[in-house]
């Protein structure tokens, strides 16, 4: 069968391959701490009790039909003041637009400022631009990244990559390693974003930041920075992508905010419009009610960030204890999102089989397979497959889940020769 050359070349997610494998072992009987999706098992992270509540009332008073292009005034009003309140961003509703979650909003600002050919610069690992880039046509430039940073890209690393290029792609706290910048590093992309512009002449397309923020409202004794709030000469340059999905644990309820310059905004709006990837009316209605409420979405985000952090601190803990005790293998403070960044440095080692472990995929299914443990390779995030770190998503995880796995890796790693 023919179909298009880019849907021919379309690579699928790696993480769904990877979680799809592990619900099918699930369903025949494994025991496995799920540690792939970056989403939430309902079951141990519900949203929040008044925002479901306001979802079905919402529902009840037939807020069934097509919702504005752009989103409910009434969410983008409470997003202007959350976004005062929170980062000290001043962005009027005319700036903001709503889509079903982040992703489109990512992809509508590709679409909106790549042409075919042109270059978008983005770190490694860093989450999906391999295949936005793919979907645009874009020449994509992988910077790598390494752990003496935190897997976050320094403008020094950024620089020799920046020059004609359209669109820098960054993200803080970063999926996949739950790190984020500090202003001093973040301010030096800025002034280097700025001092490209500054040598564009007015006929040239700019040098456009994408600044994905969706973690913002998860982080842990760590500070959240923005490039605007930074250099507010970035205003002009800047598009931010944020949401509700992952500080509420609303993954399927589908409720994200772009924020940028008007007019492109009002670009994106109309290819959100023309992919008609709205968030559903009853859900922005909801989630308005529930943000203009700030004393019950601290007090959500309180709990939720406690349960979170507990999870991260022991599996944290945890892989130190190994690397304490001569295992080849370590872990980055986490910061912020749902995520920790681990290294497992068993390439080369040989099973009790005889089966080798050529790369960071093959050392990934020896650990679902002997330890009940399913991780994600920096692999799928951009790397290359002989990089030994991985990423751990803790949301589909309880506490005890991880308490339980930690022993079982120790003597999986330690059966490997």
């Amino acid at each position: 069968m023919k179909v298009s050359v880019l849907a021919s070349a379309l690579i699928g997610s790696e993480i769904i391959k990877i979680g799809n494998e592990v619900n099918e072992m699930k369903r025949k009987g494994a025991s496995i701490a799920n540690l792939t999706i970056g989403d939430f098992d309902a079951n141990i992270y519900p949203i929040p009790t008044e925002l479901k509540a306001g979802i079905v009332e919402a529902y009840n008073a037939n807020q069934t039909n097509y919702p504005p292009a752009d989103g409910v005034l009434a969410l983008r009003e409470t997003v202007s003041e959350l976004l005062k309140d929170r980062f000290g961003l001043e962005y009027n509703t005319n700036s903001i637009l709503v889509s079903g979650g982040s992703r489109p909003l990512i992809y509508a600002t590709y679409l909106a400022l790549i042409d075919p050919g042109d270059t978008v610069v983005f770190p490694a690992p860093s989450w999906n631009n391999n295949h936005y880039c793919h979907l645009t046509s874009a020449k994509a430039i992988a910077v790598e990244t390494d752990a003496a940073h935190n897997f976050m890209p320094t403008a020094a690393q950024l620089k020799p990559h920046l020059k004609g290029a359209t669109l820098l792609a960054l993200c803080s706290p970063l999926n996949p390693t739950g790190t984020m910048f500090d202003a001093d590093s973040l301010a030096e992309i800025c002034d280097v974003v700025l001092a490209e512009n500054a040598s564009r002449g007015a006929d040239e397309k700019p040098l456009y930041l994408m600044y994905d923020q969706i973690y913002s409202l998860l982080t842990f004794g760590k500070e959240h920075v923005n490039p605007v709030s930074l250099r507010p000469a970035m205003r002009e340059f800047t598009v931010f992508v944020d949401g509700s999905s992952k500080c509420l644990a609303a993954t399927g309820v589908r409720v994200g905010w772009g924020f940028g310059p008007e007019d492109i905004l009002n670009r994106m709006k109309a290819l959100v419009g023309h992919m008609g990837a709205w968030a559903p009316k009853a859900e922005q209605v909801a989630m308005s009610n529930y943000f203009n409420d700030k004393v019950q979405v601290d007090r959500f985000l309180t709990g939720f960030k406690g349960q979170i952090q507990d999870s991260l601190n022991a599996l944290y803990h945890g892989f130190n204890e190994l690397k304490s005790e001569g295992f080849n293998v370590d872990a980055v403070e986490p910061m912020g999102a749902i995520y920790l960044t681990i290294k497992i440095d068993y390439i080369g080692k040989t099973t009790e089989d005889g089966q080798l472990l050529k790369d960071s995929t093959d050392v990934n299914f020896y650990l679902i397979k002997e330890a009940g443990a399913a991780l994600v390779p920096f692999s799928a995030f951009g790397n290359e497959e002989r990089m030994p770190w991985f990423r751990a998503s803790v949301g589909a995880c309880t506490l005890q889940d991880i308490k339980d796995m930690l022993p079982r890796i120790k003597l999986a790693l330690s059966k490997l020769k």
